[in-house]
């Protein structure tokens, strides 16, 4: 019973950080690239840059690794903004959903990575300028058991490094 209590208050604790950083930038949202006067005060070049005025994330369909036509939109974004900023790195992270083991989920993930890595290279980036890592379901960006929280677990993140003031 305690480690079920425990699970609810570390969701709402979850959830309350989720919302009060939702209303911070406006509503806009992580990537979503819609608050102008957050975006004004972002140094150029950077990870904060990069997460507010391109975009962070691609979304996959369950048990899917293939890149859906909204993900290749945002990786092209990501592309152009990778090609202005020649001097960083990236690491692009793969999640799965909670669904399927352990093993599964970080194979998935990798895939998933991968199918990211292969068309920001196929669009001129450089494969040493990225790394890949799964993290399959242990990092879930959103906690429940429904349909709208596996969406939001089913993705690649692409975190900015080698950039200053990142």
């Amino acid at each position: 019973m305690r480690i079920k209590s425990l699970s609810y208050l570390v969701a709402a604790l979850f959830l309350a950080t989720a919302c009060a950083e939702t209303m911070q930038d406006g509503g806009a949202g992580r990537g979503s690239g819609g608050n102008q006067q957050a975006a004004s005060s972002v140094k150029p070049g950077t990870g904060r840059d990069f997460v507010i005025n391109v975009g962070d994330r691609v979304f996959f369909e369950f048990d899917k690794s293939s890149l859906s036509s909204d993900a290749r939109s945002q990786l092209e974004k990501q592309a152009a903004w990778l090609k202005k900023f020649g001097s960083v790195s990236l690491t692009l992270e793969g999640h799965a959903d909670e669904r399927g083991t352990r093993e599964y989920n970080l194979a998935l993930g990798e895939r998933r990575a991968n199918s990211a890595k292969d068309f920001l290279v196929a669009l001129g980036i450089a494969p040493n300028r990225i790394r890949v890592i799964s993290y399959g379901k242990e990092r879930p960006a959103a906690l429940g058991q429904n349909e709208a929280a596996w969406r939001q677990n089913r993705r690649a993140v692409t975190i900015v490094a080698g950039a200053s003031g990142s």
